[in-house]
């Protein structure tokens, strides 16, 4: 459990209060406008989908890859002895099992190259989920604390009027959707820098071989 798991149930119930208040619209003319156009949610919407997201799974995810790493690294180490054949179809096979060796471990487009990368991609995403969910925490803690709050809980109190609350709702609905948005621009961010390193392997081995015969004559040893 992490500082955002126990901020979670005040959090939310202060969120589902500024919801309520700001359920008829926030004020005119608030910063909190141009936040709710572009994250077409309302804060505590938006709070409860984010603590669905935890960073131990996509640790393990890419725990997971990386062991999937030395399946590969074994069948590469049998592809790189050439053995001792001779002969045209010796030859054929040789270039076929040069190609195969390229394909699972050659650079960063091989299938090796790929996997490195799924794991990285997802290390990166374990540390954004954590780091945001710190800074989501933050600000919860800062605005249970706040004279919004105050203002939100009386204003929602029974048979109190929302109306006197709605602007201190917008400032809380404001900080809170602001750090969330911050949030997921990152993820939008490693989604850009990693897509390249994420595209599907493409077998690369030499073109014109499909009309080469593998039936020749074949030599093993000396």
């Amino acid at each position: 459990m992490d500082a955002l798991d126990r901020l979670a149930e005040p959090g939310l119930d202060l969120l589902r209060r500024v919801d309520r208040l700001l359920a008829a619209g926030a004020p005119e003319g608030h910063r909190l406008w141009p936040l709710l156009r572009r994250m077409q949610v309302l804060p505590g919407d938006a709070l409860r989908a984010f603590l669905d997201l935890h960073p131990a799974p996509l640790a393990t995810a890419g725990h997971a890859v990386r062991r999937l790493v030395r399946g590969y690294d074994d069948a590469s180490a049998a592809l790189t002895d050439p053995g001792l054949w001779s002969g045209p179809a010796a030859s054929a096979y040789d270039e076929a099992r040069s190609a195969l060796l390229r394909h699972l471990d050659e650079g960063p487009e091989s299938l090796v190259g790929r996997l490195e990368s799924t794991a990285g991609y997802a290390d990166a995403l374990a540390h954004w989920v954590e780091g945001s969910r710190l800074a989501v925490a933050r600000v919860l803690a800062e605005v249970i604390g706040s004279t919004e709050a105050v203002h939100v809980h009386a204003a929602t109190a029974l048979g109190a009027e929302p109306g006197p609350g709605t602007l201190a709702a917008a400032e809380i609905a404001t900080r809170v959707l602001s750090v969330l948005g911050v949030a997921y621009d990152g993820a939008e961010t490693l989604l850009r820098e990693w897509s390249p390193s994420l595209a599907e392997s493409t077998w690369r081995g030499q073109a014109g071989t499909a009309g080469v015969r593998y039936d020749g004559t074949l030599r093993v040893g000396r």
